[in-house]
């Protein structure tokens, strides 16, 4: 038991998180490269760039606290119509638990998008190998031999443990397949890819037998879509599946949105939307969004309904994510613009 129960702490304070082991978003729509590489470039424009705060579960322990910034790019295959690379890059920081749990990771992505010449179709292959690495404080760490039946809780007695190290680096590999296509009119759209990650198996135990935890190649199943249903009203719909050894989680739900339609062409660009996300056995998460120009924000919360609800009196995580889009002034980028999942 000596042996294993900081691994086994460590994955207490995670499990919660996500019942994939992997951090999680519920703005997951918006971390294409964590989600699927093949879906980075699925977006409305030449580039994009995207931060993420999250914080939860404050009303139980300390915050968990993950940080998330990303930006993709496409690249047309010059004489190739409707051919394109993508390049992304992503990095994440998490800090989880009263023992200071922490993960920086950079993830690095590249994306090659065959035009399959019909119906606006694409077909994409996609693959990231990202780094990661994991730390803790041993000091705030409390083991059970450090438990007496007379005081309880004494940090003066020894740990009996020896870690050779407080902090882990791994390698990481992913790969993903998936398609886009949608109508000429561009009045509906739709997407859905498969993907693999830890194809390397990374090391989560800070003892010295590697063996001990390591992680779970995650399988991860995307789709989503969009339909416009009026000139001011439209809706867009996302869903995600993974498993990742015996976890898995299951989130879906959707987006309602109106856009200011003016006569008057130096007006500003505004659309909001509303709609909510489930997590299956976990949580429900209205969201709510604002595009003006080429900037959106999104603000969601996660209200609990697993047993952790009692705990937790309902509240969950807020998240907010900044999303910046836009066109490079060259005309070559035209053959690799792309439908996306937007009701306009």
């Amino acid at each position: 038991m000596k042996k294993t129960i900081l691994s086994i702490s460590c994955g207490l304070l995670c499990l919660p998180l996500c019942q994939a082991q992997d951090i999680h978003f519920s703005q997951f729509y918006e971390t294409a490269i964590l989600r699927n590489p093949a879906l980075t470039g699925t977006f409305d424009g030449d580039y994009k760039v995207a931060g993420v705060y999250r914080s939860q579960w404050s009303s139980i322990s300390k915050p968990f606290i993950t940080g998330l910034v990303t930006a993709e790019s496409r690249l047309p295959v010059k004489g190739q119509s409707g051919d394109y690379f993508t390049v992304g890059l992503l990095a994440y920081y998490d800090k989880a638990g009263s023992i200071d749990l922490q993960t920086i990771a950079l993830y690095p992505s590249i994306a090659f998008t065959k035009y399959l010449g019909t119906s606006r179709s694409f077909l994409t292959a996609g693959f990231t190998g990202g780094y990661i690495q994991r730390s803790f404080d041993p000091a705030k760490a409390s083991f059970n031999s450090q438990y007496n039946n007379v005081g309880g809780y004494d940090p003066n007695q020894p740990s009996g443990e020896v870690f050779s190290d407080n902090r882990i680096s791994n390698w990481d590999m992913g790969a993903g397949l998936a398609i886009n296509s949608g109508s000429e009119d561009n009045s509906y759209t739709y997407y859905a890819g498969v993907s693999a990650y830890h194809f390397t198996r990374p090391k989560r135990s800070f003892l010295s037998n590697s063996d001990i935890v390591r992680l779970d190649t995650k399988w991860n199943v995307a789709a989503g879509g969009s339909a416009r249903l009026s000139d001011q009203y439209g809706v867009q719909l996302h869903f995600n599946y993974a498993r990742q050894g015996v976890y898995t989680e299951l989130i879906g739900g959707g987006l309602i949105g109106w856009k200011r339609i003016s006569e008057n062409e130096s007006d500003p660009s505004l659309a909001i939307y509303g709609g909510v996300f489930y997590r299956m056995n976990d949580a429900a998460i209205p969201t709510f969004k604002l595009d003006y120009q080429q900037v959106s924000f999104t603000l969601s919360y996660d209200f609990t309904t697993s047993s952790l609800r009692p705990a937790s009196n309902g509240a969950g995580g807020m998240e907010l994510t900044v999303v910046q889009s836009g066109l490079f002034k060259s005309d070559k980028y035209e053959r690799a613009r792309t439908l996306c999942p937007k009701p306009w």
